[in-house]
């Protein structure tokens, strides 16, 4: 918005020469003029301050979608102890995120690797980030920490969560989401005056800095840890271990599903932005939320319906939990390019993620892969999918609109929609270094707790279950049919007997 100026000296020649003191009243009317426009100013601060927070409480009501999804895709032996490790995800996230996360991904200016100010948030609010923008960033954070933790559910020692978990948040995660979204980040699309093949990284709400993040680590805790008890048989076939409650993997999805309405639509940080377009004062930047939100709705409804009928070929099934994570891997692969491309491309992006969702899922199973919520090759696979997607159909428009560089009218777009081949460059760069540098991080620190016998519970741990093992008792009361006078069944505690 065009800020509101006025002159004395260019108004009192305006003023008849019946007036008293023709610069005393000029002086007057610029001051009302000059309060009026700050507090048009205020205002705009105020409204965008206020979309961010609200953004930033859908995102973190993912983190109860996330409890839930686990929960559910878990057996009722273990519920107790993968919905504490997503409180403590959100809690020890916040406050590494605080301490160095925050600073390490956004703290300039700095060099293109790493973020060196604010620490502890100190000189925040300044004329770059208030504290919206330090809560917003920790519920991303945490949401990456929170698919690590479904990859490594029923059979994690509780202390590995934790520092896997801190370490994430507090390190792996700012590093790369500076690379790709500071101002100052080798790869971001916003360092106009460095961009990687002259176009830089569009990841809008993070396909690839968020899933492929979080989904790449739960890769490697899973395969460091092994398979679950009972997941092959000695002939190595796959034998299902299903979670105990659908209800509760419907529910977190649906959770799931509100909340990146905040994840997606939210990452434009602000909304009162107009877009000079021709004679079109309706259209800003809120028309371009509008449409972040239709774009992910639609990719995340034809991954489900795809993944609907894909299962029902293969298996013979009508599946709802194949169906919610159909829809959450349309979301994961939308979310690079939601802003910037056309809704009916949205469609091609979830038909597709669905497509790679069940071939991970194949190959996951033939190599004995075992990742109870499908988390590294829902979000790692479909991540790294959204990130490719982004490159080949991100309309030049919308590119433009939503990235612009001072001084240039176009900048490079999609590959299939005539922008040629620099910003498909720039997002291959992405996903391998992605892949590099959570594998040089994460791999070693999930091998190193394997070698300390930090990582894994005790085989007998397993079998009775975390809950009664670990956490002092079953999440759900059980009670006697036969005797209704009883409250409980009782049962005996089961003392570890491998390492604590």
């Amino acid at each position: 918005m065009a800020s509101l100026s006025c002159s004395a000296d260019q108004l009192a020649p305006f003023f008849g020469p019946n007036t008293t003191n023709a610069t005393a009243a000029a002086e007057y009317i610029c001051n009302q003029f000059t309060a009026v426009s700050d507090r048009f100013t205020d205002t705009g601060y105020a409204i965008d301050t206020t979309y961010l927070l609200f953004s930033a409480y859908l995102v973190f009501s993912m983190q109860l979608g996330f409890a839930m999804l686990c929960a559910g895709s878990v057996r009722a032996k273990n519920t107790m102890n993968i919905m504490l490790t997503n409180v403590l995800d959100a809690a020890a996230g916040g406050l590494f995120y605080y301490l160095f996360g925050f600073a390490f991904a956004f703290g300039g200016p700095s060099n293109g690797f790493i973020g060196k100010h604010f620490f502890g948030l100190k000189q925040i609010p300044s004329s770059s980030f208030d504290y919206s923008n330090f809560l917003y960033q920790w519920a991303f954070a945490i949401a990456a920490a929170g698919i690590t933790s479904g990859s490594i559910a029923e059979r994690t020692q509780f202390v590995a969560y934790l520092i896997y978990s801190s370490f994430l948040t507090g390190f792996v995660y700012p590093v790369v989401s500076h690379w790709f979204w500071s101002a100052d980040g080798w790869a971001s699309a916003s360092n106009t005056g460095n961009l990687l093949f002259g176009s830089g990284v569009i990841d809008f709400a993070g396909s690839g800095v968020v899933h492929m993040v979080g989904g790449i680590a739960g890769l490697y805790g899973a395969l460091v840890e092994g398979p679950r008890i009972g997941r092959f048989d000695r002939t190595g076939r796959s034998v299902a271990l299903r979670g105990h409650s659908a209800s509760l993997v419907v529910l977190g999805t649906f959770l799931l599903w509100f909340g990146w309405y905040g994840f997606n639509p939210g990452s434009f940080n602000k909304i009162f932005v107009t877009y000079n377009v021709g004679n079109q004062p309706y259209y800003g930047q809120w028309s371009a939320v509008g449409r972040t939100a239709v774009t992910t709705t639609l990719a995340g409804c034809t991954a489900a319906l795809t993944t609907l009928f894909g299962k029902r070929i293969l298996s013979g099934h009508w599946n709802v939990t194949d169906v919610c994570n159909g829809l959450l891997g349309g979301f994961a692969a939308i979310t690079s390019g939601c802003s910037v491309v056309e809704p009916w491309a949205a469609i091609i992006c979830g038909f597709v993620a669905a497509l790679v969702l069940i071939g991970c899922n194949m190959l996951a199973e033939k190599v004995k892969f075992d990742d109870p919520l499908e988390a590294a090759q829902l979000h790692g696979g479909c991540g790294a999918w959204g990130v490719i997607f982004t490159a080949l159909f991100a309309a030049e428009k919308y590119v433009n609109e939503v990235y612009p560089i001072p001084g240039k009218s176009t900048r490079p777009y999609g590959l299939f929609m005539g922008g040629g081949g620099r910003l498909l460059a720039a997002h291959v760069i992405q996903v391998l270094v992605i892949l590099g540098w959570v594998s040089a991080t994460m791999g070693p620190l999930f091998f190193i707790l394997h070698k300390l016998k930090l990582l894994r519970i005790s085989a007998e741990d397993e079998t009775a279950g975390m809950d009664m093992t670990r956490h002092g008792g079953f999440a759900y009361v059980y009670h006697d049919e036969e005797d209704s006078n009883k409250n409980s069944i009782p049962m005996r505690k089961i003392e570890p007997a491998g390492s604590s």
